[in-house]
């Protein structure tokens, strides 16, 4: 099972889009696919339908003294294969339980450590750093970082990979990056010119292509439809797809 974590510390970069569209895409593959919902906010929760008030069970359920187990609290949708944990907006009190709660920094690791079932988690994050991200960060097999290509992206950008280092230095291992350029509108001198900047500096951890502008993609509930019609956005989100996993199974290839 691998765990890939879509993060950027930036709010509106296209996290959840991109969490929707691999996870749509995985499926369609052949592979079982959660999806994990740690922003309040439940962006994702909303897209799948489920309602945030009342809180349904979820994602904070992990985080108790007394966690419950991923399986609990996981939820079918309408996607034969694609199960979610739910957000709760509750989620956003975490911070101050840090400080009295020990090792609620590594308690996402150990519930999917006991998790079975499935091929590929997906974890989508808050647009902040704090314990959230850092529990997803540190679950990681992959992160994957969506950047709009426009000059103040970038600055969200360069803060996003900085955190990665640092928690890759914590844990010991590798985490593997991956920086998906996303909402980019070629037509406009800004974006061409951010998305050269964007590989100058950070060569081979960008994707390279990139997803384009697609008012179709601005639909999330419509990456539920198992007959969902291919426009450029998502044809570019298989093409990311591919590229993914020929980066995982070269990695596999090196350490065997």
């Amino acid at each position: 099972m691998q765990t890939w974590t879509i993060a950027n510390q930036k709010g509106g970069v296209g996290k959840t889009t991109t969490t929707l569209a691999l996870g749509h895409l995985l499926v369609r593959g052949g592979r079982r696919v959660l999806q994990i919902d740690l922003d309040p906010h439940g962006s994702l929760t909303r897209a799948h339908g489920v309602p945030v008030d009342p809180a349904p069970t979820g994602a904070l359920d992990l985080f108790a003294e007394q966690p419950r187990a991923i399986a609990e609290v996981a939820r079918s949708t309408p996607l034969d294969g694609l199960d979610l944990v739910a957000a709760q907006p509750a989620l956003a009190t975490l911070e101050r339980r840090g400080a009295t709660q020990p090792g609620l920094g590594r308690a996402l690791s150990r519930a999917l450590a006991e998790l079975s079932g499935y091929d590929v988690v997906l974890l989508d994050c808050p647009p902040t750093l704090g314990l959230l991200m850092v529990n997803a960060l540190a679950a990681a097999d992959r992160l994957i970082v969506p950047t709009q290509t426009d000059p103040l992206a970038l600055h969200g950008l360069e803060g996003m990979l900085r955190t990665a280092d640092m928690i890759e230095r914590s844990r010991s291992r590798a985490l593997p990056t991956a920086v998906v350029p996303t909402l980019h509108d070629r037509r406009t001198r800004a974006a061409q010119d951010t998305l050269v900047v964007m590989r100058e500096r950070h060569g081979a951890h960008v994707w390279p292509d990139e997803i384009p502008l697609d008012t179709r993609l601005r639909d999330a509930a419509g990456f539920l439809d198992p007959d969902l019609r291919r426009g450029r956005g998502l044809r570019a989100y298989d093409d990311l797809l591919d590229w993914l996993l020929e980066g995982e199974t070269a990695q596999r290839d090196q350490v065997a």
